[in-house]
């Protein structure tokens, strides 16, 4: 997986962003200044930034313009156009306004890595492998055929390993749509994902929100 900087001043934020990053299996190196994401970024080779805008010597846009190369994420409090315009100019690959919910962060995480080729084209947990560049699971060493929904909610699960996923985020990002109340439609791709893949262990569901992918045989 890789190896991410994240230069954040608030401490609970950089620590939430640390931890997430880390259930899904990166590493995360913290920074509060833009004087400690230097000095990091001189002791180690990161493959993906994760900036906020503000900071308490300096602001993000000088820090990247720094450490140039390395693939980043503006963070900000701010919806200002002109804050996105700016660091879009100097070659930023995504940008996220505070406040944000963790899983958006970490499937933008993960497109930007898929696009930089730092993110493993293949997940495998025991006797499942999952292809994302192919979009196609191996049990066992034999192919499972999924339908293309099938497909898109394991992604998403596995993508997220570790987080609890509510119904609402699951339709969300696997359906791209969302949804008011209840539905059985999440409910009934789970269980066909566990009959298919045998996946009754690893697909924990989570009381009163949704679902878990955990990474354990």
């Amino acid at each position: 997986m890789a190896n991410i900087l994240i230069i954040e001043d608030e401490r609970a934020i950089n620590d939430l962003i640390a931890l997430n990053l880390g259930m899904v299996g990166h590493t995360a190196a913290q920074a509060f200044t833009g004087a400690q994401a230097r000095s990091l970024a001189a002791q180690a080779a990161f493959d993906l930034l994760i900036i906020d805008v503000m900071l308490p010597d300096t602001d993000g846009f000088t820090v990247y313009d720094r450490l140039k190369g390395t693939p980043a994420i503006f963070v900000t409090a701010l919806g200002d156009t002109t804050d996105k315009v700016k660091g879009f100019e100097r070659g930023a690959d995504d940008y996220i306004v505070k406040p944000f919910e963790m899983t958006e962060l970490l499937l933008r995480v993960e497109a930007v890595l898929r696009r930089t080729h730092k993110s493993a084209a293949r997940y495998r947990l025991g006797g499942l492998e999952v292809d994302f560049d192919a979009k196609t699971v191996h049990k066992d060493g034999v192919l499972v055929e999924l339908t293309m929904q099938e497909y898109s909610l394991l992604e998403t699960l596995v993508k997220n390993r570790n987080i609890a996923l509510s119904r609402q985020k699951l339709m969300r990002e696997a359906w791209g749509v969302s949804f008011m109340g209840e539905s059985r439609t999440v409910d009934v791709h789970i269980q066909r994902l566990r009959k298919k893949l045998g996946l009754d262990e690893q697909i924990k569901t989570v009381y009163k929100l949704g679902y878990r992918f955990e990474e354990s045989v």
